[in-house]
């Protein structure tokens, strides 16, 4: 948007327009308007019609007294780069946004997933949450995420047909899974396999096969549905390694969670068959876990992907993203945390050093839940149904009093902290059988079909392009090089620290002719 004038106003005069503004939309100028302080913008929104948030955002920049215009998209957006255009003129490169960790950044528009934080609202392509749970299946979910509608019975028949057709892992794949450390932490087993499967798949490599590759459809459904199909396969194995136990081939006669169930399971019987019930509990647990919109990994997924790299990459990266405690491991923070507070008895002492910020509660607030999660409602009930058929932990008696506990407490109502996805799904787990360790693969796996879909998005959106954020340089300015002989030593200076060296390397050292 062009800038509508550039004459410079007086504070009163600023405030007049101002306030003109926001009388025309019947608000007091104290709702909208900040203190005015030297070398700011202040900024108001025209009012939109229901339903519709375009308008226009009125801009006085109070460094040199122009006022700007720019368009407010109907998604309630601005562009970014329409505020480069506000500049002082003095070798200034125009107005940025500092926004760590994105709080407010907006990098593309999607149909994939609705999330209301304030409302504890969670949706796949309009369907909540809560239904898509009781009624649908994991790969039903998968579909309708990946091409934006439900599967009619014939639709659904193919897709699982094509997924079980790609199940299988290449044996060099499984080889290099043999080669890690038996105790391997099954995360850094799968991100090492998806990274592998793009050298084990090379048709799929926009940098051997042309750029345009993926602007094939069924080029890109291919990579869907073998990642979808090595996904439980390559977790499996990931486990498995970790039993010390050797791979298991997948059944294409069983469902996806059952097969994955087989696969841990089996023990090479190819007649076994997993509990139903606790398979249906699990293929809830991977719809609830398949897609949460920008979040952590599948930014990352979106912003590897862009560079025009193979899927296999972009998913390996995203599986990394999912590896840091702060994203795929809380539920294991929760354990821990249940199991120091040990008794229900515990949890008011325990509840006041939180308080006093002594101690951390682990899986309750979220970055963009100011309500109760969604997902946590439902696997709170998924917690009673394990619980029955493989026995009560007796750490969920201590959850389900910590949560009453701090709904309760103003403290925490006030802060709208409620109970996340995570809160219950690490009991779940742990009842199950499965290591705390193991507990990211089990969001990994699910997680597949979300950064898919947005992986499929990105490539149809005309808005992409490769992501490259801006920075705000707040180093050196400007200085000259000095030759090694004419420098000094900086105390303060960043340097290499003390580096340990192992007991073995110093006994070599003390040898001579080292």
């Amino acid at each position: 948007m062009s800038r509508v004038t550039e004459l410079p106003v007086t504070a009163r005069g600023r405030l007049a327009v101002l306030s003109a503004h926001l009388a025309a939309a019947s608000l007091e100028p104290s709702d909208l308007l900040p203190s005015l302080e030297p070398h700011c913008v202040s900024a108001q929104t025209t009012v939109p019609p229901p339903g519709n948030l375009r308008g226009s955002l009125t801009i006085i920049d109070e460094r040199t007294g122009r006022k700007y215009q720019v368009k407010v998209s109907e998604e309630g957006t601005l562009k970014a780069t329409d505020l480069k255009k506000i500049t002082t003129g003095r070798n200034d490169k125009g107005l940025k946004l500092y926004d760590p960790g994105y709080l407010n950044t907006a990098p593309v528009r999607s149909t994939i997933c609705y999330i209301d934080g304030d409302e504890g609202i969670l949706r796949y392509r309009g369907y909540p949450i809560e239904e898509l749970a009781e009624s649908s299946t994991y790969l039903e979910v998968a579909y309708l995420l990946m091409y934006g509608n439900l599967p009619s019975e014939s639709q659904l028949a193919d897709w699982e047909f094509a997924i079980s057709q790609h199940s299988a892992v290449p044996q060099g794949v499984l080889d290099i899974i043999h080669a890690m450390p038996h105790d391997a932490h099954p995360m850094g087993v799968l991100v090492s396999a998806m990274s592998a499967l793009s050298v084990f798949h090379p048709d799929a490599n926009p940098a051997l096969r042309g750029q345009d590759l993926y602007q094939s459809k069924q080029v890109r459904d291919k990579q869907v549905a073998r990642i979808l199909g090595k996904a439980p396969t390559i977790g499996a194995a990931a486990y498995l390694r970790l039993a010390g136990r050797p791979p298991v081939l997948p059944s294409s006669n069983l469902s996806y969670s059952e097969n994955f169930l087989y696969m841990l399971d089996s023990l090479g019987n190819r007649s076994y068959k997993p509990n139903p019930r606790l398979a249906r509990v699990l293929d809830i647990l991977f719809i609830l876990h398949a897609e949460h919109e920008m979040n952590c990994s599948t930014a990352a997924a979106r912003h590897l992907a862009s560079s025009g790299v193979d899927v296999y990459t972009a998913l390996a990266g995203a599986v990394g993203a999912l590896y840091g405690p702060l994203h795929g491991g809380a539920n294991e923070a929760v354990l821990k945390m249940l199991s120091e507070i040990g008794t229900v008895e515990n949890i008011p002492e325990f509840i006041e050093g939180v308080k006093n910020r002594k101690r951390k509660m682990s899986g309750f607030g979220h970055r963009v839940y100011k309500n109760y999660d969604p997902r946590a409602k439902v696997i709170r009930k998924l917690a009673e149904e394990v619980f029955s058929i493989v026995g009560r932990d007796p750490l969920i008696e201590v959850a389900v009093a910590l949560e009453k506990a701090a709904l309760s407490d103003e403290y925490f109502v006030k802060r709208k902290l409620y109970p996340n996805v995570d809160f219950y799904s690490g009991l779940i787990y742990r009842a199950m059988g499965f290591p705390t360790e193991f507990f990211p693969v089990l969001f990994a796996i699910p997680r597949m079909a979300g950064y898919l879909a947005h992986w499929r998005e990105s490539l149809d959106d005309p808005d992409t392009k490769i992501m490259r954020p801006q920075q705000v340089y707040t180093g050196v300015w400007l200085r000259h090089y000095l030759p090694l002989k004419e420098r000094l030593a900086t105390e303060k200076a960043d340097k290499l620290g003390q580096v340990s060296i192992s007991n073995a390397s110093r006994r070599r050292l003390a040898g001579s002719g080292v």
